[in-house]
This record gives C-alpha cells, structure tokens and sequence, in this order.
C-alpha cells in the first residue's frame, strides 16, 4: 500500500477516534465478563451476597480461596462497578441489586451466561479455519462442556417459567397435558425441561430425544431422583423420528436451528403428530431479515453464538446451517413446508429474550 492508498487518508480522525473507543469498550466488556465467569466458578459472589462489607481476607475465607487472587479480582470488579469499595476500610461490598442478578436459583441470575465467553474462545482456532476452509465443528467436540453450559444457561428460566410462561402461552397446552397424551422432546440436551413436564402433567408419558449419550444419562439420573415413571430417554437422530404411536404435543427447546437436516426434522415431527396434535418449538427468535435485527444488543449475542456453534455443528455433517439468526420469517416458512397448516408465533417470558415459541398445529 503507497502512502496515497492509505484509507486513513480521507477519514475523520474524530470518527476513528470514536471507533476505537467503542472497540475498547467491546474488549473491556469481554474482560469483565472473564471475570464474572472466575467469581462465579470460585463462588465468591455467593460468598459476598448479603455479607455486608469484607476486606479481601474475609472474602477469600468465606469462599475457602486464596487471597491474593481474590484481592486481584475485587479489583478488576470494583473498577468494573460491580462491587463497591471503601478505601478508608479497605472493604469491599456487593450490592443487593448486583446480587440479584449474580446469585440463587432465580432466573434473574445470569452469571452462568458469563462460561459461554470462555467456551466459544477455546474454539476460535477451529472456527477460523471453518471460515477460510468452510464446513464446520463436530457436536463432539463441543461435549461435555456445552451440554452442561447450555442445560445451567436456561434451567432457572424453565425452572421459574416454563410451565405458566412458555407452556401456558400457548393456548389449550396445558390442557392437553393434564389430559394426559404422548409427548416427545426432540433434542432434549440434559432433559431438564422433559423431567419438568412430567412431573407437572403425570397423565401424560414423556420421551426425551437427543444424540448426546451423557446428556440423556443426566436426564435418566433427574428422572430417578424425582421418582418420575412417565418419563424415558432415547438416543435418536431426531431427523428421523417414527413412534410407534401418533404423539399427540412434540416440544423442542432451543434445538431445531442447530440440526443438520431441519426441514427433516420437521417433517418427520408432522408425520409423527397425531390428527389435531401440537408441534412446539421454542427457538431463536429474531427476523430472518438482518436489517431487522440492528441495534438489538441480543442480535450481536446469537449470531455469535451461532457462529461459534450452532452453524458450525450442523455444516459439520454436511448440512443446512440455519444458525440461530434463521429468524421468524423462515422459521414460519419452513414449518409450513413441512405440513402444518396453521402456524403461530407467541412471545416469550421476560425472562429470554433471545427467543420465541413457534406452534404448528396438525
């Protein structure tokens, strides 16, 4: 490049200066994150929630952890505004407010969300080559870690919503349910949400559906620790799915965008319905029209999700890679290419953000 060619030629020195700013800002944020995922993983928000004021040493106790790591730590929190720091006491506090948002079984606690940072950048070698070389990652190599991050990711939303908020979003579901029909979870991942609806809805059998043998065994172990006998796991391409009998509610979470052969999924999922039967799914819920999506901050979320992933592990066996910015507009489309007549999309519960509930009705 010759000094004349140079881009910088002909800017605004203000507007690169701005940029670079919000660069900084995008990289620091990703700092604190890393952060956020070593206090989480080392419980020293859990330690500090309603503790009042600690000096370093008391925290490190609290949480059985070394203390100048964790004075080091409070640090990079205090400068982040996560905690609050006295310098005449040289104590360190976490506010309620914070808490709540770092801490207990609510699903107002999204310091798990923080792991995903750390579970994408172990795989940005692999993602670079898929960029230049094309085809992608295989689910393999994204297990365990991913099973486990994705079921701690969304099991306080279902814990806390699942049933009045997803479930009873859907007009005439839960009747169904405590009527009592068959029911399949198609890429049930851990089976937390199966084991869920069949405690909830015991007139109804439930089977959870997945690829992942060790996610289907955590599921196994819920299930026996509830005493739950209306609930079985099976390994099973859902792409080919083909009960024995017509099921009368399909559910899937979070799972169909992610499948090599999503139109075969859904297909086989309204071959597999019963006459008047429900297909369920709740799943990213973005337009499928990018201009639709700027200046939504969970739009920068999953398409780097799906870039990390979701494409990734579908491309990786030769198929679609929708990824998780697929949208509302295909995803109607596709389900009634499949067969369902009647297609409706609800909102879902405050607490995700990220997706939307799609119902097809045989």
């Amino acid at each position: 490049m010759t000094p004349t060619d140079d881009p910088a030629n002909d800017v605004d020195p203000e507007s690169v200066s701005a940029f670079r700013q919000q660069l900084v800002g995008w990289y620091t944020g990703g700092r604190v994150t890393l952060l956020v995922d070593v206090g989480h993983r080392a419980g020293l928000f859990e330690a500090a929630a309603g503790a009042g004021s600690l000096t370093s040493a008391q925290l490190a106790q609290r949480a059985n952890a070394s203390e100048r790591h964790v004075r080091e730590w409070l640090a990079g929190m205090v400068t982040a505004g996560i905690f609050t720091y006295d310098a005449g006491s040289s104590t360190y506090a976490l506010p309620a407010s914070h808490a709540v948002a770092l801490t207990g079984d609510r699903a107002s606690n999204i310091a798990y969300s923080a792991a995903g940072l750390a579970l994408h950048a172990a795989h940005v070698p692999a993602v670079t080559r898929t960029m230049i070389e094309g085809g992608g990652i295989p689910y393999a190599d994204y297990r365990p870690a991913f099973t486990t991050f994705m079921d701690q990711l969304m099991r306080r939303s279902y814990d806390e919503s699942l049933l009045d908020g997803f479930i009873g979003s859907v007009p005439g579901l839960s009747e169904l349910l405590a009527e009592g029909v068959r029911v399949a979870d198609l890429g049930c991942g851990t089976g937390h949400t199966t084991n869920l609806l069949a405690r909830a809805f015991p007139a109804s059998t439930f089977v959870g559906y997945d690829i992942s043998q060790d996610a289907l065994d955590a599921g196994r172990d819920e299930a026996t620790s509830w005493n739950l006998d209306n609930v079985t796991f099976m390994p099973t391409d859902v792409a080919q799915l083909a009960p024995d009998e017509p099921l009368g509610v399909i559910v899937a979470f979070d799972a169909i965008h992610d499948q090599a052969r999503p139109a075969d999924v859904l297909a086989a999922a309204r071959r597999s319905l019963s006459p008047h039967g429900l297909f369920v799914a709740v799943d990213t819920g973005l337009s499928s029209n990018l201009e639709d999506n700027i200046g939504k901050p969970i739009a920068i979320a999953l398409y780097n999700f799906s870039l990390f992933h979701c494409m990734q592990v579908s491309l990786a066996e030769g198929g679609a890679g929708l990824g998780a910015g697929w949208g509302r507009q295909l995803a109607t489309q596709m389900l009634r290419d499949a067969g369902f007549d009647a297609v409706t999309i609800y909102e879902t519960p405050p607490n995700d953000p990220m997706n939307a509930i799609y119902v097809g009705r045989a």
